[in-house]
């Protein structure tokens, strides 16, 4: 979560500055926000609009403040206060829209997104090579779930997401083995029209026999399907071009496009890339392995 979401004040910031500008906000809020008070012990502004409450940490404004000579500090309070005023009207709106949103955030697994994109969403690593993104599943109003709507929302702990992403998307996934060289079957994991299968990438292990000692090649075409193939023996070499070319074939013609790229997981739920990148070589953990495999 960002800082102003979260609570507390500006790192390093003078605590009578801090107390000076909680002073202008509580001199404001009385015409700017009749409703709204602030929460000394979590250094909060909390609205209160209808029957609901948003909370906004006071952590932005003190940053405002701190660059600034405090001649300014009256105006950049008063600009903040209607600020958040603004964000906390139609977050309470989305609620009311939505009802409990709680009850519509998933998550949806990507690949990992570059600095810029990731600003200001509320998602976390899944793995070296994927981002876990918290959205809000509505088709109109929905889309990724940013830190600024969590706060307003008051989504602080969202470990119930993939609950929800689990129980109410992934329960009917349909689980089928599919020709792919004679003698030669790929695992399928589908659901037509979801968004969310790619979450199952963590869970790889649930769709491979027992014991597995070896892992398996997984490919994310699309958000809504995995393509699984244990590994048992050195036939796998010559499963995997082919195993490449399906999984490059599907992304391309995807309506939800995911990954184009094969993956091995193994160990820990790890998922490492196995194909040569551009300029760089092949997995050598992945060769070592093939090295070790027995014969068909």
């Amino acid at each position: 979560m960002d800082p102003e979401m979260t609570g507390g004040g500006r790192a390093g910031a003078p605590r009578d500055a801090a107390s000076d500008v909680h002073a202008l906000i509580r001199d404001l809020l009385p015409v700017l926000a009749p409703s709204a008070w602030l929460d000394a012990a979590t250094s909060e502004m909390v609205l209160t609009i209808g029957h609901s409450q948003a909370r906004a940490s006071t952590a932005t404004v003190l940053e405002r403040c701190a660059d600034q000579p405090r001649t300014r500090w009256p105006s950049l309070v008063d600009e903040w206060v209607r600020e958040v005023g603004d964000r906390a009207f139609r977050a309470v709106g989305e609620m009311e829209l939505f009802g409990d949103v709680r009850e519509l955030l998933r998550l949806r697994i990507v690949p990992k997104l570059a600095p810029r994109d990731r600003e200001g969403l509320v998602v976390v690593p899944a793995g070296d090579h994927f981002d876990a993104v918290v959205v809000i599943d509505h088709p109109r109003y929905g889309g990724p779930l940013t830190r600024d709507r969590a706060g307003l929302l008051g989504l602080r702990r969202l470990g119930y997401v993939m609950t929800n992403t689990h129980d109410r998307e992934l329960a009917d996934v349909e689980v089928r083995d599919q020709p792919l060289l004679p003698g030669r079957d790929v695992r399928v994991v589908t659901k037509p029209g979801s968004r969310y299968v790619s979450a199952l990438l963590s869970e790889v292990h649930q769709f491979l026999p027992s014991p597995n000692e070896h892992g398996a090649l997984v490919g994310v075409p699309s958000h809504n399907t995995l393509l699984i193939y244990p590994i048992a023996t050195r036939a796998v070499a010559d499963v995997l071009p082919v195993f490449a070319d399906v999984v490059a074939e599907m992304h391309a013609a995807a309506d939800d496009p995911c990954a184009p790229g094969v993956y091995w997981s193994h160990g820990e739920r790890r998922l490492t890339p196995v194909l040569p990148t551009p300029g760089g070589p092949a997995n050598s953990e992945f060769t070592d392995l093939l090295q070790t495999l027995p014969e068909e």
